[in-house]
């Protein structure tokens, strides 16, 4: 996508952002924020804990996989490190898994080697984003069960269920038979890219075909690893939304975390259509107040929880950007 086209999204919901700010009782927001003290640093601790689930599962991944005598052990601690750069640099690059996803494979290719480094990296993405359509998926009939569904509202939730049903199979087909080769077999028909795709798959086709074979490997052979790794996966999505209940339980007292769940599965179906943003600039901001619109919860709540909620990643992402530089393992000597 162009610059341009990117701009016009951004200061779209940029300016979308200034005109509900405007709306805002900013005495309310002050007071709030004094309130919110602590519950600010609850968020951002928060986080380290579902970066810990986050690091779980792709652990899980990587040692259910089998390991060759030159491999290092990969410890969980360094794991965890190159788990919150990766979140880091997701958040800065257009795409969501543009920048996390090399990053992850090129810090472990030097201690586990390149096709079993992509394939844990591969299927832990995977796992990440099924887990998102899963997420996605159940909120709507936590929406049907809790709140009045209008005809309009049917139709939309009739739109996002066949959406999420079209992804859900589209990744449990990947575990069975791998995503690799469809992946670049894929590209290979894209404008721009497609003559070093087709050279990129005839000369690494070998390592394609293992890459496949062993993503497919851990939802044959691995069931109990496939469904931890799911379940760790699905758990942090829901836990995540204690976030917004922590935020909006500054402002709102009788908020319920069901609403906080629907309210984190909306925003985030949103923002992620707007994969090619970086930061998704606009689009959560955007997601929090059509979210919050529709389960009759007041704009400048929505606005409240999307700015600390932009803060929160600004820190993390700085803590993970700082990660990298601090980073000084090196591989052995082979």
């Amino acid at each position: 996508m162009k610059k341009k086209y990117q701009n016009i999204f951004f200061i779209f919901g940029f300016i979308v952002l200034l005109i509900m700010v405007t709306q805002l009782d900013f005495h309310q927001v002050w007071n709030g924020l004094r309130h919110a003290g602590y519950w600010f640093i609850a968020v951002l601790t928060l986080w380290f804990f579902l970066y810990f689930i986050n690091t779980s599962s792709w652990y899980l991944i990587i040692n259910s996989q089998e390991a060759k005598p030159e491999h290092e052990r990969i410890r969980f601690s360094w794991l965890y490190k190159i788990t919150i750069s990766a979140f880091a640099l997701n958040y800065a690059t257009p795409g969501g898994l543009m920048g996390g996803v090399p990053y992850r494979i090129m810090s472990l290719v030097p201690k586990i080697g390149t096709e079993r480094a992509s394939s844990s990296v591969i299927l832990f993405s995977m796992t990440h984003v099924f887990c998102h359509f899963l997420f996605w998926f159940l909120s709507i009939f936590l929406f049907i069960f809790t709140q009045k569904v209008t005809l309009l509202m049917a139709i939309l939730l009739t739109v996002i269920g066949s959406f999420c049903l079209l992804g859900i199979w589209f990744f449990l087909s990947g575990y069975r038979k791998g995503l690799a080769n469809r992946v670049m077999n894929f590209i290979k028909h894209l404008p721009f890219i497609k003559k070093w795709a087709q050279k990129f798959v005839e000369s690494h086709k070998e390592q394609l075909d293992t890459i496949d074979q062993q993503i497919a490997a851990l939802h044959a052979q691995n069931p109990k690893t496939f469904f931890s790794a799911v379940l760790l996966e699905l758990s942090s999505r829901i836990s995540s939304a204690l976030e917004v209940f922590f935020i909006l339980l500054v402002i709102m007292p009788n908020v319920s975390f069901l609403q906080c769940v629907m309210i984190l599965a909306f925003t985030s179906l949103f923002a992620n259509l707007l994969f090619f943003i970086p930061l998704q600039l606009g689009g959560r901001e955007g997601g929090f107040l059509m979210a919050t619109a529709g389960l009759g919860i007041s704009a400048g709540a929505g606005i409240f929880v999307a700015l600390l909620v932009r803060l929160r990643e600004l820190v993390w992402t700085c803590i993970g950007l700082l990660l990298i530089k601090l980073d000084n393992t090196k591989p052995k000597d082979s």
